[in-house]
């Protein structure tokens, strides 16, 4: 096992496109989409009658990367650049990964 750092962004699927080209341009290898639902300063949101492409579902972007650095300019950059008009909540977690070549950027 190697260890490697996960970014967790949960927001809006209106900005999706916009925030995994963010997560590439700054070094990620790829990312995973999830639909997300849940309760939280702005209600609750379900995520059971919402598909991944309703403009109005939230959704969970995951990213591994190799280095910290990496994943904070993640979030910085989707802090700065859309939080401030979408909702959404960035975490950043230590993991611990098999076949660390996957997530190096070719």
């Amino acid at each position: 096992m190697e260890p490697a750092i996960k970014i967790v962004i949960v927001t809006e699927r209106i900005i999706v496109d916009e925030v995994t080209t963010l997560i590439e341009q700054c070094g990620a290898s790829g990312y995973t989409l999830s639909p997300a639902g849940g309760k939280g300063s702005r209600g609750i949101r379900s995520s059971e009658r919402q598909a991944l492409n309703d403009v109005e579902a939230n959704i969970k972007i995951e990213a591994v990367v190799t280095d910290r650095t990496i994943a904070e300019d993640i979030a910085k950059q989707v802090a700065e650049d859309y939080l401030s008009n979408y909702s959404g909540i960035i975490f950043i977690e230590n993991v611990e990964i098999i076949r660390p070549e996957k997530f190096l950027k070719d």
